[in-house]
């Protein structure tokens, strides 16, 4: 098995027929990604604001994908549970990273942060770990 970085899921999902780079490339990451591989949370966590922030892709397709990815027979993913429950909370409106950081420290008995509208919005999230505001 051979872990994966955030290139090879962007070009392995994303055809861009306009990047000549990204066009070389798809049928490399085509071949790596017939094989099993291992997708860390990091590169799933880059891997989302490639695709919001320089491929413009809506929420609605940042889950589709990633609930593909998730599909997928050969793929491992780093801690897939907390994944699949942060796609979970992303799709009753939390942010893809603040959903990953809370399905990750569902163990601790809070999680801290500065971020009020985290704090709000975790609230209305069925079994999310209690968010604790520093003041």
């Amino acid at each position: 098995m051979r872990a994966v970085d955030t290139n090879i899921l962007a070009r392995f999902f994303v055809d861009d027929p306009d990047d000549a780079e990204a066009t070389e490339q798809r049928s490399a990451a085509m071949r790596v990604m017939s094989g099993p591989v291992f997708v860390p949370v990091t590169v799933l966590l880059e891997f989302e604001w490639v695709m919001r922030g320089f491929y413009a892709l809506s929420r609605n397709d940042v889950a589709r994908v990633f609930r593909a990815l998730c599909g997928l027979a050969n793929v491992t993913i780093e801690d897939r549970n907390a994944v699949l429950t942060a796609l979970e909370w992303h799709s009753h409106g939390a942010d893809i990273a603040d959903a990953l950081h809370l399905a990750r420290s569902a163990r601790c008995e809070s999680f801290v942060t500065f971020d009020r509208k985290l704090a709000r919005r975790a609230a209305r999230l069925e079994d999310a770990p209690r968010v604790e505001l520093a003041v």
